[in-house]
């Protein structure tokens, strides 16, 4: 350092090799200069952060199709009537279920070879457990037994296997939702499957627009269709027959249906 600039006070001295280009003091260590200009590129060359939105919600939509999913795993998966009631015990999509005091799974013998798939649970349903029972029950079983039918019976020709459509009461008896008979579908295929029965009768409305498809119980009773690879026949549901008894001449032309198709189909 020259003479002159001993001279200078500190402050002077300071001021002067900041003129210089001295603007920090040495470090004990070295500073790698080139690093941190391509690092400097680097971070104005990157993409600015956003902040993550909100997590989207999933849409009605998109929560019956999980339920639709998820009811075809757990009937697929299982092998016996004991199972599927299991599994219908552990589905947890349909709210019904948390209104509901019992599950309504079936009633009669699963080797019947008629079985008939009713619409859902009522009050009485829902206390004792079992599908059709009450004043609608009593008036199928008097009705199957004018054909020599019956749930109690102990041969297989002459009994019958019951089960509903949705396994839980609706609220006030209300009509199961469209999103409610879809859930509850894959459920009722796995049942029929597992039964395994001749014919299959379909009583109601419900019934015919979960296993066919189409309403309006008042055209489609009496005919003969096909669902599920079986013989189906819409018939008037017991209830609907209590409030409208001119439809039991109907109802029993439909019962006699169901016996002739019997005989023709007897097992050898």
């Amino acid at each position: 350092m020259s003479a002159g600039m001993h001279s200078l006070g500190d402050l002077e001295a300071l001021a002067y090799q900041v003129a210089m280009g001295a603007d920090e003091a040495i470090s004990e260590t070295p500073v790698n200069r080139y690093a941190q200009s391509a690092a400097l590129v680097a971070q104005k060359a990157a993409p600015p952060r956003v902040a993550p939105g909100p997590v989207p919600r999933p849409t009605e939509e998109t929560a019956a199709e999980d339920a639709i999913g998820a009811a075809r795993a757990l009937s697929g998966a299982a092998t016996t009537l004991e199972e599927l009631e299991a599994a219908l015990a552990a589905f947890e999509h349909c709210d019904l279920k948390r209104g509901a005091r019992s599950l309504v799974f079936c009633d009669g013998r699963p080797e019947a070879r008629v079985m008939i798939i009713g619409e859902a649970p009522g009050r009485d349903e829902d206390i004792e457990g079992r599908p059709f029972v009450g004043r609608a029950g009593k008036l199928l079983d008097r009705m199957l037994g004018a054909i020599d039918l019956g749930r109690s019976a102990t041969d297989a020709e002459r009994a019958v296997y019951i089960t509903n459509i949705l396994p839980w009461r609706p609220p006030q008896n209300r009509d199961p939702k469209p999103e409610e008979i879809a859930m509850m579908k894959p459920f009722v295929e796995r049942h029929v499957e597992l039964v395994g029965p001749d014919l299959l009768v379909l009583m109601g409305n419900i019934s015919c627009q979960a296993m066919l498809g189409r309403r309006g119980i008042t055209r489609l009773r009496g005919s003969w269709t096909e669902t599920l690879v079986r013989p189906a026949l819409p018939m008037f549901h017991p209830a609907y027959l209590l409030r409208n008894p001119a439809a039991k001449r109907e109802a029993w032309a439909d019962l006699l249906s169901l016996k002739a198709r019997l005989r023709q189909s007897a097992r050898p």
